[in-house]
C-alpha cells in the first residue's frame, strides 16, 4: 500500500453503513442536535446528535434509583436472566455491532469482532455469577453464637467509559452490576456515541423482554460536563471511570468528598522484558502485536521494550523488519492490521512524543510517517514507531497514547525489573523466558509491580476470567473476572445469637 492510497470508504459511505447497523439492531438516531458522531476514519462527521441536558442528567439517575430500590430485591438468579439475554442478543447482532466499533473507534475488522465477543463472555461470566455471590461463615468466640459474612447491591453505579474500548468496558460493568443487584447509569467517550445507542438499545430490549425494570440502565450522551454530574450526585454509589491519570486524579478526590466510591482504571506505560533464553518468534509476535494492536491506543499497549543486550541487535532488527510490513489503512479490510488514531490531536501528540525523546537522544529506527493524507486529510493514519533509547527519560516515563515502542537494554533481571518498576504507572507487563527462575522472579513481590504480569505473551488481550486493573497511577480499580464483583457490592457482618444467653466479645461483663 502507498503512503497515499485512496483505498478508504468515503464518509457517506459510512454514514450508510452505520445507519444499516443500527437499523437492524431497532435504534433510530436522535438526529438534529450540534453533539456529533465522527468517524476517525476520515476524520469527519457522520450525524448531529441529540446531547443529554444537566435536567436529562438529574432524571436520569433518579429514575435508576427508583429502579435500584426493586431491583436489589429481585432474587440474584432472576437478575441473571437479563444478563443472560443482552447476552443472547449481542450474539445475535454480533457482525453489526463490530461494524460500529470500527467505524467510531477505527479498529480492525478482527479487533471489533473481539470487543464484542468480549461482552458476550462477560455476560456468560455474569449470568455464572449471579448464583455465586457467596459470602461466608466466621467461627465465633462465644457460645451459642454465629459469625456470618454477607453480600448486597450497593446502588446505582455510574459508569464513565473511554473511546478505545467502547462497548467492552461498559459490558464489564454493567453485566456484574446489573448481577449484582445494582443499576447503571453510563456516559460513554462522546467519540462513541453510536455504539453507545445501540448497546443501550439492546439492554433496554432484554429488560422488556424479561420483565426487569427498564430503568435498570441510562445512557447519557454527552460532554464532560454530563459526566461530572454522575461524579458529584451522591445517588451514585460508586463511579467507576476508565480514561487518563489525569481524569482520575479529579474523579478520585470528588468522590471520595462525598464518601462515595470510585473504581478507577486509568493509564499504563507497560513494558515487556526479552531475556536471553527467549523463544525470538514467539517474543515477536507478542511484541508487534502489543505494540501496534489499536494503533496503540489501548490502556494495555506495550510502550516500553527492555531487552537483554546480548539479543538486543537481533530482536531489533526482527521488529523493524515487521514494522516496515505492517499494512496500514482501511481497519474494514481484512488484510488491515493498523487502522487510524482516534484524531488528529492524537497525531499531533504522538509527533510531539517524538519530537521531545529524539532532542534527549533517542533514534527512530522504524516508521513515525504520517499515511493516507491525501485521501483522508482529516484523519490520522501513521506508521508504528520503534525508537532505540539509551536511558528511561521524562518521555519515556510518560503514557503517549499512539503506536511508539521505546527499547531500551539491560544486563542483569534485577536491573531490568527496576527499569520495568520505574514508572508512575502499573497496569500491565510481561516478559519473554524460558528460564522457569526468571519467569518466577518476575511474578513475584520482588518482581513485577503491575496488577497484570504476564510470561511469554504480550501486555495486552487480557481474558475476562481475570480481574482487570493495575496499581499506582493506574488507580488500583479491578473489573471484569475473579472477585471484582465486590465492588459493585457491600458486605455486612452478621453475628446470630442462637443460645438463651446474652454473651459479650472479649469476655465483656456489664450486667
Amino acid at each position: 500500500m502507498t503512503s497515499d492510497s485512496p483505498a478508504l470508504p468515503t464518509t457517506h459511505e459510512l454514514r450508510a453503513r452505520a445507519l444499516a447497523g443500527l437499523g437492524n439492531l431497532g435504534v433510530t438516531v436522535p438526529e438534529g442536535g450540534d453533539f456529533h458522531a465522527r468517524t476517525p476514519l476520515t476524520g469527519e462527521n457522520l450525524f448531529g446528535l441529540q446531547a443529554a441536558t444537566a435536567g436529562d442528567a438529574e432524571a436520569a439517575v433518579a429514575d435508576a434509583h427508583a429502579a435500584f430500590l426493586t431491583w436489589r430485591s429481585t432474587p440474584a438468579p432472576r437478575r441473571g436472566e437479563l444478563v443472560r439475554r443482552l447476552g443472547e442478543l449481542l450474539r445475535e447482532h454480533k457482525s453489526d455491532l463490530a461494524d460500529l466499533v470500527t467505524i467510531e473507534a477505527g479498529k480492525i475488522r478482527s479487533e471489533a469482532l473481539g470487543e464484542v465477543q468480549e461482552m458476550i463472555d462477560i455476560c456468560d461470566f455474569a449470568v455464572g455469577l449471579s448464583r455465586q455471590l457467596y459470602g461466608r461463615t466466621i467461627a465465633s468466640e462465644r457460645p451459642g453464637h454465629r459469625l456470618a459474612e454477607t453480600w448486597h447491591p450497593l446502588g446505582v453505579v455510574g459508569v464513565v467509559s473511554a473511546f478505545n474500548f467502547p462497548a467492552a468496558v461498559w459490558s464489564w460493568n454493567t453485566a456484574v452490576a446489573l448481577a449484582c443487584g445494582d443499576t447503571v447509569v453510563w456516559k460513554p467517550s462522546e467519540l462513541t456515541p453510536l455504539i453507545s445507542l445501540a448497546c443501550d438499545h439492546l439492554l433496554c430490549r432484554a429488560a422488556d423482554e424479561v420483565g426487569a425494570p427498564r430503568d435498570v440502565h441510562r445512557l447519557l450522551l454527552g460532554d464532560r460536563a454530563v459526566g461530572e454530574r454522575l461524579v458529584d450526585d451522591p445517588r451514585v454509589a460508586l463511579v467507576s471511570a476508565t480514561g487518563s491519570t489525569r481524569m482520575g486524579r479529579e474523579v478520585g478526590p470528588r468522590v471520595a468528598a462525598r464518601f462515595g466510591r470510585s473504581l478507577l482504571e486509568l493509564g499504563g506505560n507497560n513494558a515487556a522484558i526479552v531475556a536471553p533464553s527467549a523463544d525470538l518468534d514467539l517474543a515477536v509476535q507478542g511484541i508487534v502485536f502489543a505494540a501496534a494492536g489499536t494503533a496503540g491506543q489501548r490502556c494495555t499497549t506495550l510502550r516500553r521494550l527492555i531487552v537483554h543486550r546480548d539479543i538486543a541487535e537481533t530482536l531489533v532488527e526482527r521488529l523493524v523488519a515487521a514494522y516496515r510490513r505492517l499494512p496500514i489503512g482501511d481497519p474494514f479490510d481484512e488484510n488491515t492490521l493498523v487502522g487510524p488514531l482516534i484524531s488528529t490531536a492524537s497525531l499531533d501528540a504522538m509527533n510531539s512524543a517524538l519530537a521531545r525523546v529524539q532532542a534527549q537522544g533517542g533514534k527512530v529506527l522504524a516508521g513515525g510517517n504520517r499515511r493516507l493524507s491525501q485521501a483522508a486529510p482529516r484523519a490520522a493514519y501513521a506508521e508504528p514507531v520503534l525508537v532505540r533509547v539509551d536511558e528511561q527519560t521524562d518521555v519515556v516515563r510518560e503514557e503517549t497514547f499512539a503506536p511508539i515502542l521505546y527499547v531500551l537494554t539491560y544486563d542483569t533481571l534485577e536491573e531490568a525489573i527496576e527499569l520495568h518498576n520505574d514508572v508512575p504507572q502499573g497496569l500491565s507487563s510481561s516478559i519473554f523466558t524460558r528460564d522457569q527462575q526468571e519467569a518466577e522472579i518476575f511474578l513475584s513481590a520482588a518482581g513485577s509491580d503491575c496488577g497484570i504480569a504476564n510470561v511469554n505473551i504480550g501486555t495486552s488481550g487480557a481474558e475476562i476470567g481475570g480481574a482487570f486493573g493495575g496499581e499506582k497511577e493506574t488507580g488500583g480499580g479491578r473489573e471484569s473476572g475473579s472477585d471484582a464483583w465486590k465492588a459493585y457490592m457491600r458486605s455486612a457482618t452478621n453475628t446470630i445469637n442462637y443460645s438463651s444467653e446474652l454473651s459479650l466479645a472479649q469476655n465483656v461483663s456489664f450486667l
